[in-house]
């Protein structure tokens, strides 16, 4: 299974997804390959946001040793499901699509709700942290089977 989480510059919401999402998987022992990509590329190669290396080490996860990238068409081919933060992003991903097989792999990461994102309001990490998390465990007992 290989599923690539998409946000808007790759520092906060999906390194957080991506690093509790493999914890979770490795936990299990699921074979999962995990990773993020952002829709700009403003922080291409910048390890995750501070306060997201720090609520997902409260956590017992390590995410600092990620590097922020940018979004390729590749990716659209490579990953199984390809999961946005929220509506903007997913617009962005269901544009870049070619085909119709890529769109298909393409979802919100939360279903119909988006994931706030905690950029500009610091508090907001912890909130984000718990609706990834609740979320990572329920899409491992959906597709980890």
């Amino acid at each position: 299974m290989k599923i690539l989480i998409v946000c808007l510059g790759n520092i906060c919401r999906s390194p957080l997804a991506h690093g509790i999402l493999q914890h979770l998987a490795d936990e299990r022992g699921l074979d999962w390959k995990i990773d993020s990509a952002g829709i700009g590329g403003w922080h291409v190669g910048n390890p995750p946001d501070h306060r997201a290396i720090a609520v997902a080490k409260r956590h017992g996860i390590d995410i600092s040793k990620q590097r922020a990238k940018q979004l390729h068409h590749r990716h659209l081919e490579e990953f199984d499901h390809i999961l946005a933060m929220d509506r903007d992003n997913l617009r962005h991903l269901l544009a870049y699509a070619k085909t119709s097989e890529q769109r298909a792999r393409i979802q919100l990461f939360l279903g119909g709700q988006e994931v706030p994102d905690p950029y500009y309001d610091g508090r907001l990490f912890d909130v984000v942290y718990q609706l990834v998390e609740k979320r990572c465990r329920e899409l491992l007992a959906i597709w980890g089977k």
